[in-house]
């Protein structure tokens, strides 16, 4: 396949309010600099937040985080606390955290097309009390992140409408999809058969929620 070349890359801000002129002042003024009661009970309903981050040389990560509603914890009106649960062990996240120290957060609840954004500052933490506090099944979290919020914002739901998220019955079908397994074989160049990597990846579905 042949490498795609633009023909006429945007340079500026101005080309695109140019071509896109109406500012509307609700959304530059919708911006708030901590948590208040809207943006608390938000993120309290919420079960999924993507996480993005950066490291020094611009390179950008997003992860997703998940869990029971309310497994963001707002301590106060400036911070958040997020568990660190079993994951890939890649550590993306954490690394990105320890050499640059920002974040950006968009919070999802199930069948409500809004998202809340959340913009600020980041640290790993080990605080044995907070962490005992975001227990599941009785496993503690190793590391906590705590977030210092900068900016908090509510988002229009037109991205969500338009894609239906929210919609099973219109949902495309995942016929033909590759697996998890068969894309880690390829991508990772396993040796083992398919059906063992998925195998794995069932077990590790079933028995790595909680635990390593």
């Amino acid at each position: 396949m042949t490498a795609y070349r633009p023909t006429d890359p945007v340079r500026s801000l101005d080309e695109v309010r140019a071509a896109i002129p109406k500012e509307f002042s609700s959304q530059t003024g919708k911006i708030i600099d901590h948590v208040d009661d809207y943006v608390r009970v938000w993120i309290e309903r919420s079960p999924f937040v993507a996480m993005g981050t950066f490291d020094r040389a611009g390179r950008a990560d997003v992860a997703p985080k998940g869990d029971p509603a309310g497994f963001v914890r707002v301590l106060d009106e400036h911070t958040l606390a997020i568990p660190d649960r079993p994951g890939n062990h890649r550590w993306d996240t954490f690394a990105n955290i320890l050499e640059t120290g920002r974040i950006a957060l968009m919070f999802l609840v199930p069948n409500r097309n809004e998202v809340v954004r959340v913009n600020g500052r980041a640290e790993i933490v080990r605080d044995r009390p907070l962490r005992e506090s975001m227990a599941v099944n009785g496993r503690v979290p190793e590391f906590a992140i705590l977030v210092h919020v900068e900016e908090a914002f509510y988002h229009c739901g037109k991205a969500v409408l338009r894609a239906r998220l929210w919609q099973p019955d219109e949902a495309a079908p995942t016929d033909g999809l590759p697996t998890y397994g068969a894309a880690l074989k390829k991508h990772a160049s396993m040796p083992e058969p398919v059906e063992v990597i998925e195998g794995w990846m069932r077990g590790n579905e079933i028995h790595r929620m909680y635990d390593e």
